[in-house]
């Protein structure tokens, strides 16, 4: 039997609101080997793929815009309640072009945000809020 350590729930919005820095991911939880991240968007992320992870976007507040290259449907305009999931593999570009946007995002403890470019924009150790 396992041990259970946290059974107190979480108000993304609560979350959302301990930080403000644009990219940079914040754990506020764990499941079966993936962490659920809370990120505020503005402008433009950069081109990157995850070779081995699959990435679902969640949108709560605001606008992102998910480029696919070579995708021949266009860009995936996501709105406040949208989800989309990146499959791993493909190269893609997300941008919040109208304001600030907050994604919860579902991938492994693994993922690196940058996937497998490294920028000024990569965070190696996350912070959990």
């Amino acid at each position: 039997m396992s041990t259970v350590t946290n059974l107190s729930k979480v108000n993304i919005y609560e979350k959302a609101s301990l930080f403000s820095a644009h990219w940079t991911p914040k754990i506020i939880g764990e499941l079966n080997g993936q962490h659920v991240k809370l990120a505020k968007l503005l402008g433009e992320f950069g081109w990157h793929s995850h070779k081995d992870e699959d990435e679902l976007f969640l949108v709560l507040k605001g606008q992102v815009i998910i480029q696919l290259r070579n995708n021949q449907n266009g860009d995936i305009v996501l709105n406040e309640g949208d989800m989309f999931i990146v499959p791993r593999g493909v190269e893609h570009n997300p941008k919040a072009e109208n304001g600030e946007c907050t994604v919860m995002l579902f991938e492994p403890a693994s993922t690196i945000n940058t996937g497998d470019e490294r920028n000024s924009k990569t965070q190696l150790e996350l912070e959990r809020v």
